[in-house]
């Protein structure tokens, strides 16, 4: 009885926040239907994505301080949209992310592996490495092209702002689509992902094949921070903060905890762009707030634990 009861005061307190996102300062209704709504997806996916692959990987990696950005996807799909935008082709720029975070999974997947022998802690140092790579490539983008700094500096610290074209809005319809299937089919999965956390000769016992698992595991989770970074730029902590919350007190059981990880991450990342618009005159990048609200939090768990 007492958990309904929690479920439907936060699903009152969740209606609540998306109300008051679309309609604080009484905009008109164009305002709505062309600029809030687009965002408002961005910004629910962007969350969802987030957190819930950040509960995959602590789990997977069995390091508390993992989350999506920690393998370096996302410097290598900044670098793609970043790439593709300097060039002048700002429509191609969520293709250029895309492709930028495939090869980059793709370079650490391959850097993990010793003598057919996947290695948890390579994975995590290759992540790093090819973070620090795809990073120096942007500050040589800016460098070169400091014309487009807003543009950069628009993905370096997160841009939920995005004004879309009809063709661009159709574009991301799809990927959105996309990415919530492959979020999904990563949700039924979960059974799976909890037994190999365990162990892979343990996982490998009960008949999981381990190695095609965690492949397909980090491939998928690759598609989606791509598509996220293409659109909404780099946006931190999201994906370490959320797991651990919905973990305090939901503490075992990865179905449960991917679940409510997209749910608390989706409206996390709402309110962060709220305060991110109206807590200033100007209106603040979204990674700004997530920032100052996730390293205390990085820095209490790391004494923590």
């Amino acid at each position: 009885m007492r958990n309904k009861i929690t479920l439907a005061l936060w699903l009152i307190f969740s209606i609540t926040i998306v109300f008051i996102y679309l309609n604080i300062g009484s905009p008109s209704a164009n305002i709505i239907s062309q600029v809030r709504i687009p965002r408002l997806l961005l910004t629910l996916f962007t969350g969802m994505a987030l957190a819930g692959i950040g509960s995959i990987y602590q789990l997977m990696l069995a390091n508390p301080l993992a989350e999506p950005y920690i393998l370096g996807i996302s410097s290598g799909s900044a670098f793609g949209s970043i790439l593709a935008g300097v060039s002048g082709f700002i429509i191609l720029m969520p293709l250029g992310g895309f492709v930028g975070a495939g090869l980059t999974m793709l370079l650490v997947w391959k850097l993990a592996h010793q003598k057919g022998r996947f290695d948890k802690s390579r994975l995590l140092i290759s992540g790093v490495i090819a973070g620090m790579f795809f990073a120096a490539g942007i500050s040589l983008l800016m460098y070169l092209h400091l014309q487009d700094t807003a543009l950069i500096l628009g993905t370096l610290m997160g841009n939920l702002g995005r004004i879309f074209s009809s063709g661009e809005w159709l574009t991301f319809s799809i990927l959105l689509a996309v990415s919530l299937l492959i979020l999904a089919y990563l949700y039924f999965k979960s059974t799976a992902i909890d037994i190999l956390s365990n162990g892979d000769i343990y996982a490998g016992s009960l008949g999981i094949n381990v190695l095609h698992l965690r492949r397909e595991v980090f491939l998928l989770t690759s598609i989606v921070i791509g598509i996220c970074v293409a659109y909404a730029g780099i946006i931190g902590f999201v994906g370490l903060i959320i797991p651990h919350v919905v973990r305090f007190f939901i503490p075992s059981g990865q179905r449960r905890i991917y679940l409510f990880s997209l749910w608390a991450g989706a409206i996390f990342l709402l309110v962060c762009d709220m305060a991110a618009k109206h807590l200033l005159a100007i209106e603040l990048p979204v990674g700004v707030i997530t920032a100052f609200l996730g390293c205390p939090f990085f820095m209490w768990l790391l004494l923590r634990k």
